[in-house]
């Protein structure tokens, strides 16, 4: 099963978090969803980080192990690290595997995480400490010539890399970038901005952002018919008391922007008929929104996003292998409602 997606457009899955799964499962769970991921045709896989995960570096290791092509993209939180070190398991991953990692850089996170570490910067300062950040492992894996930074809040000095990165595994560099700042940030570093998108036809584009490159990152249940998308959907994420509750207190404590955004909108906010669904959000079991109906209304709403310019999609964790097959069917549908459309322009 492989998605038949072009060279511009790039597919990531998410693996499972370790605080889902119990200990004794949990590395032949991200295994299996890696090798799941890399025969549906994914580029790579999304590993989190954030106090209560483990670190995404040791999993992007095993993920490596475990299958042929696909790259981890691994959430990187500056607070936890020298940006020297990045670049250094970057580099070393590429000289004992040959193969990329990407990099889902991070300005934010849960705020009490944050403040755990002692770090109260405020959010739009994150996103320039991200920038100076990342420009210090882009300079080093180019490996043009020593690095020198003198910044806000990083300072090195004639900085180099050993062992050298190729040029060709040079890594795919995401941020999120439903803010100004974020926006900003991408622009800097040369970035693809990622956006939890509201509904197709309210969603902002590439030519909206002064030629940033965007994607998306969403959620899919597709079915042959809407009843049996929506009955998987409603199985899936069942709406709780709880699970309202927790979405309210994370809005209340959350500067995240995205978040803010969402948490405004009603659960279907593009009406009945519209597959943009907020349920799973608004019950704390996830925190991007999901397409969730027919193939052909869910690849309606994906060409929508495409055509806009988002040529990065973030899937959401997927529950098995099969569920992939339903994915790429949408994706197929939506590829050729783009290639279509191009072609009668």
């Amino acid at each position: 099963m492989t998605t038949r997606a072009p060279d511009s457009l790039t597919i990531y899955s998410t693996c499972p978090q370790s605080k889902d799964v119990p200990q004794a499962e949990y590395l032949r769970t991200a295994v299996r969803h890696a090798q799941w991921s890399e025969e549906a045709g994914c580029a790579g896989m999304l590993l989190y980080t954030d106090n209560g995960l483990v670190d995404p570096w040791h999993l992007a290791h095993a993920v490596m192990a475990h299958t042929d092509r696909l790259a981890p993209l691994v959430a990187v939180q500056p607070i936890y690290m020298h940006p020297y070190w990045v670049a250094k398991q970057i580099a070393s991953l590429a000289f004992l595997h040959g193969r990329k990692v990407a990099l889902n850089m991070l300005a934010g996170g849960f705020r009490n995480d944050l403040l755990a570490l002692g770090d109260d910067t405020p959010h739009d300062d994150r996103y320039v400490r991200t920038a100076e950040y990342t420009r210090i492992i882009t300079g080093l894996l180019e490996g043009r010539a020593p690095v020198t930074l003198d910044g806000r809040y990083y300072r090195v000095t004639n900085l180099t890399l050993a062992p050298a990165l190729p040029e060709s595994l040079f890594p795919d560099i995401l941020i999120s970038g439903s803010s100004d700042a974020g926006l900003e940030a991408a622009r800097t570093i040369g970035a693809t901005a990622i956006r939890y998108p509201k509904p197709a036809e309210q969603e902002v584009g590439e030519a909206d952002l002064a030629g940033v490159a965007c994607g998306v990152r969403v959620g899919i249940i597709a079915r042959d018919t809407a009843d049996r998308a929506w009955r998987v959907a409603a199985e899936r994420f069942p709406a709780t008391r709880q699970g309202a509750v927790l979405h309210r207190l994370a809005t209340a404590v959350s500067d995240s922007v995205w978040h803010r955004q969402l948490s405004d909108l009603e659960e279907r906010p593009a009406g009945p008929d519209s597959p943009y669904w907020l349920g799973p959000f608004r019950n704390y079991k996830t925190f991007c929104p999901y397409l969730v109906g027919t193939y052909e209304d869910v690849a309606t709403e994906l060409a929508r996003y495409i055509a806009k310019g988002h040529r990065t999609v973030i899937l959401d964790i997927s529950p098995s292998a099969a569920e992939f097959e339903h994915i790429n069917t949408a994706f197929d549908l939506a590829l050729n409602k783009v290639s279509h459309a191009q072609a009668a322009a």
